[in-house]
């Protein structure tokens, strides 16, 4: 009956079989993307060209069954790669550079990569530095939420993680892997904080791993995917500066700005901000429902989906009041960041938890981990009974 197999039985390597041919074919579907971009014209045309790939990818990960492998491709693919392929389709976003090449092209339609682009020269950094010490920059926030971008990537400072921030955060999952062991003996409040930590945590040691690979194949630069959420004094300071910024930067520019447009012209200006938030919440509630399938292949409840509908109901009350304060009231830090991130933990464990825990993410996860590990002692017993024989012989 269709939930109650969590953890489909498969082999290690028929697993990692089935993701090297899934990726294949994700090269193989944006080659044609590009190659067909040549002839193809923007608009329609092009938009019906790329359907296809798009159903692909979003068909793709259910090929997959392990919770590593097969969420993180359908991050990528069916969230990240369809969203730039649409962009693409109108010639707008990362992908609609005339100048990149195919490697680049596929790299970037995988992964949260921006392109550095007119990087400042040694003249203009010392100019802005001088500057900068005198009149130092302010963190600006859109309407939305989301940080104003500029146009040279910024990879230093701050957003560089040292290999020691990743060791302390892998030393944590393995910490928190541990603890799971012993779940059964701990109060059941205290393990859905752990999984905060772990899903935050997780995300973080991802991307950052996408972000290695990035500059050390392609040499290009990613952005921290988080910043500091935990010290958000808002709830537009948590979604749009802080929380899962790749989810952010891809949001705007297909969700975002087209309503933002369209309802501008319809209330205008001042208020067009609002349905423009609440229809980013709701296709971001609508594509978390899809991850969530895609890892546990249950009927979704749509607790998920509610949780970003009041988000976003609330960041919509949020903005509204601040039009009408317009700055000559705000709570002090101390206490507006104690109520965002306790409200934001609150309603996760209320409505975005239960279905991790139904869809018994972290007992699969486990027993992936276990898989790995005997795998590699397998694998590590057989070379050294190799190297063992051939000294006899």
């Amino acid at each position: 009956m269709e939930g109650d197999i969590y953890y489909p039985s498969y082999t290690l390597e028929r697993e990692i079989s089935n993701f090297i041919k899934v990726w294949i074919s994700v090269v193989v579907s944006l080659c044609y993307c590009y190659f067909s971009a040549k002839f193809i014209p923007t608009g329609m045309p092009r938009l019906f060209s790329i359907i296809p790939i798009v159903s692909l990818f979003f068909a793709l990960p259910l090929k997959l069954h392990s919770t590593n492998l097969g969420c993180n491709t359908a991050f990528f693919i069916a969230w990240l790669s369809n969203f730039k392929l649409l962009l693409f389709a109108f010639d707008k976003g990362p992908l609609s550079k005339p100048s990149l090449s195919l490697p680049h092209f596929i790299a970037i339609a995988c992964f949260p990569i921006r392109i550095q682009q007119n990087p400042p020269t040694k003249s203009q950094s010392n100019l802005t530095k001088n500057q900068n010490e005198k009149n130092p920059p302010t963190k600006l926030v859109s309407q939305n939420g989301h940080n104003r971008q500029n146009s040279y990537l910024k990879t230093t400072g701050k957003g560089s993680k040292s290999i020691w921030n990743y060791a302390l955060k892998v030393a944590l999952v393995a910490l928190f892997l541990r603890i799971y062991e012993f779940s059964d003996r701990i109060h059941p409040k205290i393990i859905l904080v752990i999984y905060c930590l772990h899903i935050y945590i997780t995300l973080e040691i991802m991307l950052a791993m996408g972000a290695a690979v990035a500059r050390g194949v392609f040499g290009f630069e990613l952005e921290p995917p988080f910043d500091e959420p935990y010290l958000s004094t808002s709830l537009q300071d948590f979604w749009g500066r802080r929380w899962n910024l790749v989810v952010s930067r891809t949001l705007r520019p297909t969700v975002y700005d087209p309503v933002l447009c369209i309802s501008a012209r319809l209330m205008g200006r001042k208020w067009a901000a609002l349905p423009a938030v609440m229809s980013t919440f709701v296709v971001s509630g609508l594509m978390h429902e899809l991850m969530f399938y895609y890892m546990g292949r249950v009927r979704p409840t749509w607790e998920i989906t509610w949780f970003f509908l009041l988000h976003g109901a609330c960041l919509v009350v949020e903005i509204g009041i601040k039009k009408v304060v317009n700055g000559r009231f705000w709570l002090p830090r101390v206490i507006a960041t104690p109520m965002t991130v306790g409200f934001v933990m609150v309603t996760g464990f209320w409505l975005f938890f239960p279905q991790l825990l139904r869809c018994k993410g972290d007992v699969r996860a486990l027993e992936e981990y276990a898989l790995v590990g005997a795998f590699v002692k397998d694998v590590v017993a057989g070379v050294m009974l190799g190297n063992f024989s051939s000294r006899v012989q």
